[in-house]
């Protein structure tokens, strides 16, 4: 007896892919955060003013955003693998150009372009996607995106560790090592997957705009995951100023020990994953916005410097980092399920949006730190997911997008 088509050619992924892209996620996006613990130090040696620290992680972000853009949509073009490792081979090259800069001026070129070539990233989770078959692509995606996020919270006590036994250019320079070694092992690795589209280059740019204004769930993902981001970049930004200045007086290693905590927030992907698949992700949605916005609630109603206080600041850095996880991986599984020959662009939108965004919450952490400390700054970041629970209920009431 024939199988229907449908179960004939339905893609299929291997465990082993699965851990080896979740791996290389996490190496790759780590990059674009290892600078965030390290704004303090990267400025005073740079001469960089204390107001422009955030700079540092602006630029990079920027530089995601604009790859997000630019750079991803190439995947619709060219073979997935290959875009994949030469993406991954320069990020080596910026990496080490951030290690050896002597001024603010290099240092923040070099940090755009890591940005910029880190998108690599973002070929590997729509490939898990197209690989996984439909029953379990959220969870698939999940367990990627459990690595893309392990990732990022680990790279910030990974780069405190390094830059307190060595200095932050160390952090650097293992870095463009290990994106080395990894290109090689991509290369050899990685399952081919050439894309069907023929559409030009300057086309699929524009198609991007388009496809934003035609689709209100990918516009509405994309809002809440500003909304959120944001407040991410913000917390992550300006929480290491505060535990190194006078409440706390940390050193980069307790700034280190601090940043761990933020690891348990990747148990949100794989959880999202699972409650997206079964159809629940608008309480999950709400859940995520919730629970971002209380984690900076409980920063602002305890006065600074006391252990009940750190208490608070590490909790909120476990809730910050699950809710926004969360989130992510809810707005991963709704955009990938909308056009599957188009979600290469589709993510990128998604992405570049919330990137974007975050560069901007990074600046204005440091700023309103600069200026008002961390009650200014908290405020900030609390009104944030405010913004983005106004808009769920409003839609929730209302039934528009």
């Amino acid at each position: 007896m024939t199988r229907p088509p449908a179960a004939a050619q339905a893609p299929e992924i291997a465990a082993g892919t699965i851990l080896l892209l979740a791996s290389a996620c996490g190496l790759i996006v780590a990059n674009i955060y290892y600078a965030q613990p390290l704004v303090g130090p990267i400025a005073q040696s740079l001469g960089l003013a204390p107001g422009a620290a955030g700079l540092v992680v602006t630029m990079t972000q920027i530089g995601y955003g604009l790859g997000l853009l630019f750079v991803v949509p190439l995947a619709a073009r060219f073979e997935n693998r290959r875009l994949g490792v030469l993406c991954v081979a320069a990020s080596a090259l910026a990496l080490a150009l951030a290690a050896v800069s002597r001024s603010p001026a290099a240092l923040l070129a070099a940090m755009g372009a890591v940005g910029l070539v880190s998108v690599g990233v973002q070929v590997l989770v729509p490939l898990a996607a197209h690989l996984a078959p439909e029953a379990i692509r959220g969870r698939v995606v999940g367990l990627v995106s459990s690595g893309l996020m392990i990732g990022i919270m680990a790279a910030r006590p990974a780069s405190s560790f390094v830059a307190s036994a060595l200095s932050w250019r160390a952090v650097f320079v293992g870095s463009a090592a290990l994106m080395a070694v990894l290109a090689v092992v991509l290369s050899r690795t990685l399952p081919v997957r050439s894309p069907h589209t023929r559409i030009g280059y300057a086309a699929l740019i524009g198609s991007m705009a388009r496809l934003a204004a035609a689709t209100p769930a990918l516009r509405l993902r994309a809002f809440y995951q500003t909304c959120l981001f944001s407040a991410f970049s913000l917390f992550w930004t300006t929480a290491p100023l505060l535990l190194a200045g006078p409440h706390y007086g940390l050193t980069q290693k307790g700034i280190a020990l601090f940043g761990l905590a933020g690891v348990s927030g990747a148990v949100g992907a794989p959880v999202a994953g699972r409650l997206a698949d079964r159809g629940w992700t608008a309480p999950a949605t709400l859940a995520a916005i919730l629970i971002v916005a209380a984690g900076f609630l409980v920063t602002l109603v305890v006065p600074q410097g006391s252990t009940l206080a750190l208490a608070a600041l590490v909790a909120a850095a476990v809730a910050i980092d699950f809710g926004v996880q969360t989130n992510l991986v809810l707005g991963f599984r709704a955009v990938f399920a909308l056009t599957p020959e188009a979600r290469g662009r589709l993510n990128a939108v998604y992405l570049a949006t919330f990137f974007l965004a975050g560069a901007v919450g990074s600046a204005v952490g440091a700023w309103a730190y600069a200026r008002g400390g961390w009650p200014f700054a908290g405020a900030i970041g609390l009104a944030l997911p405010l913004v983005a629970l106004a808009r769920f209920i409003f839609r929730a009431a209302t039934g528009r997008s």
